[in-house]
């Protein structure tokens, strides 16, 4: 089974769609003629990408600026979309932070937990009684490579991330044959272009040119991933060998060696 054609009622909700892959997914999604629900928390770039994506494919696009890390903030929404037609959740949205985690903001730290594991366990939650009704759906974690191993310097997100991971193939264990769909994207480096060299972040610097991928691209592999239910999208080749490391290398041996290269990230 595919996922839900479009209808005039229902709609693919995109978190962190602002930007990056979040806005790839969108667009991606609207062009395949999907009305949609927008979820960050920059109001004034959701409304126009709402704007620029109506007025391209003719679909309806709801915006909704909601700071997810915020459990009180974020109820609201979370109860719209329960009682809601949601064809397609896209649970983008997630932040990271490098260096020991002893040394930074336990209150950004928390917000982390909060919006990469918890706001996406409320989401699934909210839509999927629906899905598992209509007997069709589709949900698209957004998980990472980094989920696979211990990361030192990367602590918060890679324990956060391999909760999404886990939690995504958890699921479809459960919804085997209720005709929802659920992948895990599981992504290196993305980027929409390439950055002016003043404005280059230190992951800019640090990964070379060739390992990175684009946001359209990992948008697209995605959502075709998620149409025939595949388990696990996992594009590009540094993200490849993350999972093949995460995998099969002894944990014990992968963590000094990833945690040297995110210990640079955090200078």
């Amino acid at each position: 089974m595919s996922l839900p054609s479009p209808t005039p009622e229902a709609r693919a909700v995109v978190t962190g769609a602002s930007s990056g892959i979040g806005e790839a997914l969108a667009a991606e999604l609207a062009a395949r003629g999907h009305s949609l629900i927008l979820v960050a928390r920059r109001e004034d770039l959701l409304n126009a990408l709402a704007e620029r994506l109506s007025a391209a494919h003719g679909v309806t696009v709801e915006v909704r600026a909601v700071d997810l890390s915020d459990r009180d903030g974020r109820a609201p929404l979370v109860a719209e979309l329960a009682g809601r037609e949601i064809s397609i959740l896209c649970n983008n949205a997630g932040i990271a932070t490098f260096g020991p985690v002893s040394e930074l903001d336990p209150a950004y730290e928390r917000a982390q937990v909060e919006l990469n594991s918890v706001a996406v366990h409320d989401l699934t939650l909210a839509v999927l009684p629906g899905m598992i009704a209509r007997g069709s759906g589709g949900i698209l974690m957004v998980g990472s490579a980094a989920g696979n191993m211990p990361i030192p310097n990367n602590a918060t997100y890679a324990a956060t991330k391999a909760f999404v991971n886990t939690f995504s193939e958890s699921l479809r264990g459960e919804l085997k044959d209720s005709g929802v769909h659920v992948t895990l994207l599981a992504p290196g480096p993305v980027r929409t272009e390439v950055p002016d060299p003043a404005d280059a972040s230190i992951v800019d610097k640090l990964v070379p040119d060739f390992l990175w991928i684009s946001s359209e691209y990992t948008a697209k592999l995605s959502l075709d991933g998620l149409a025939s239910n595949k388990m696990r999208v996992v594009p590009g080749i540094l993200s490849k060998g993350m999972s093949v490391a995460g995998g099969y290398s002894p944990r014990a041996v992968v963590a000094p060696i990833v945690g040297t290269f995110y210990k640079k990230l955090g200078g």
